[in-house]
């Protein structure tokens, strides 16, 4: 009988999660070897698509919990996440 994952120990829990991102993040990059060339449309969806998921990520991660914790401090809740945005994309722009 297969035991539900949430009845595994952690440890096994944590070594199984990271199997499986480790065999998805192979996957996806077995297609990038098979593939000998690729259109710019192609190329151009799979950017844009991979740039919303950045910008879900990071506000859903990052700036909604920012702003959640900036609440009730004196200051409008969202100055310090757009701050630290800002402060962000002008290194990484100084960076590039």
């Amino acid at each position: 009988m297969v035991a539900s994952f949430g009845n595994l120990h952690p440890v096994i829990q944590a070594f199984l999660a990271t199997c499986f991102t480790w065999a998805m993040t192979a996957l996806g990059a077995a297609g990038v070897f098979m593939a000998r060339s690729m259109s710019k449309k192609v190329l151009n969806s799979m950017l844009g698509f991979t740039a919303g998921v950045m910008i879900a990520a990071s506000y859903w991660s990052l700036l909604a919990p920012a702003i959640e914790m900036s609440e009730g401090v004196g200051i409008p809740a969202w100055f310090p996440a757009m701050a630290g945005f800002l402060l962000g994309a002008i290194f990484l722009g100084g960076a590039d």
